[in-house]
């Protein structure tokens, strides 16, 4: 799965563009990166929301207990990747039918989120039970919501391409040679939105997330860490 976003959409991460600039190393453009994607799946499917969203998704080599899906909805365009232990209990909360799956799911809380303001976007996320990740993506109010389960048993990687934009995917090294050192691994249990402004851990979302510099040993620029009672301890 593949979600790339221009800087009208959402501005970079500063640890991100730090990370690039510190070790500088060779990126391509957005749609270098999406001509990879499409080129190297043949049964990719590509959706361009614009000038400023691009959406890819295969089920080639995907994973029976991971699969990926992709749904659009009242102008909310959603991918989603994994499995939810709890769709059912889900489903009757939210009002679906029993034919509904995860993205469709995800469609619902995200606009229970925004239409039901100020409900606190980490409470939507926490709810949800499983392996997931996903990218939300809705067009009526250019906004980005983007998580990763607590476990982090989907991964999710971030960075930056050539031309600034903020790319989104389940593939280290697709990213890889896009983003250069501007990349890092979302972090689990966390959201990011741009309604928001910014990450944050959705289990302890007035604790601070800082970025450690990674060394040049590493194939990303930065590590997202939740600072918590360890880091505090350390720090003393």
């Amino acid at each position: 799965m593949l979600g790339v976003f221009s800087s009208c959409i959402v501005t970079p991460p500063d640890e991100l563009v730090a990370a690039g600039s510190r070790t500088p190393s060779p990126k391509t453009t957005s749609t270098a990166l999406l001509k990879r994607f499409i080129q190297s799946n043949s049964s990719a499917v590509s959706v361009q929301i614009g000038d400023d969203v691009q959406f890819a998704y295969t089920h080639h080599n995907e994973s029976a207990s991971q699969p990926r899906s992709f749904a659009v909805k009242d102008e909310i365009f959603c991918l989603f990747e994994g499995v939810l232990d709890n769709l059912g209990s889900l489903r009757q909360q939210y009002g679906l039918a029993k034919s509904a799956n995860e993205v469709m799911l995800v469609i619902e809380a995200y606009k229970a989120l925004r239409d039901r303001a100020p409900y606190p976007p980490n409470h939507v996320v926490g709810h949800l039970s499983g392996a997931f990740t996903f990218v939300v993506f809705d067009k009526s109010t250019s906004t980005l919501f983007v998580a990763s389960d607590q476990f982090g048993k989907v991964p999710l990687y971030w960075g930056i391409t050539a031309d600034g934009f903020v790319a989104f995917a389940d593939d280290i090294d697709l990213l890889k040679g896009a983003c250069g050192k501007s990349l890092a691994s979302f972090p689990q249990g966390c959201f990011y939105s741009t309604a928001v402004g910014e990450l944050r851990c959705y289990e302890n979302p007035k604790n601070k997330i800082t970025a450690v510099p990674a060394t040049d040993e590493e194939i990303w620029g930065a590590t997202f860490m939740v600072e918590g009672p360890a880091v505090l301890a350390a720090s003393k």
